[in-house]
């Protein structure tokens, strides 16, 4: 990585962590992340995966507009499991 004039302090794992983040935002499913990451496991796909603050408040907000009635979330057609993906109502 010194040799691409990278911060000597990130590691190579650090952009694999980065993008099973990224790619976890887009709504990928555990076994999209799994196959991307290239883990066996739903575990070690976890591992790869951390919670940003902008996520987080995305998510409050979407409960708040579920409790308001305001937002639905449709039945899953995915059959590895929902997208996360929600829709006004």
């Amino acid at each position: 990585m010194r040799d691409a004039g990278a911060n000597p302090a990130l590691h190579l794992h650090d952009l694999k962590h980065t993008g099973g983040t990224l790619a976890a935002q887009t709504g990928a499913t555990l076994k999209e992340l799994m196959t991307g990451l290239g883990h066996s496991t739903p575990r070690a796909a976890l591992i790869y995966q951390h919670t940003t603050s902008e996520r987080d408040k995305k998510i409050a907000d979407a409960l708040n507009l579920m409790i308001e009635g305001r937002l639905i979330v449709p039945p899953a057609a995915d059959p590895d499991g929902p997208s996360g993906a929600l829709i006004p109502a």
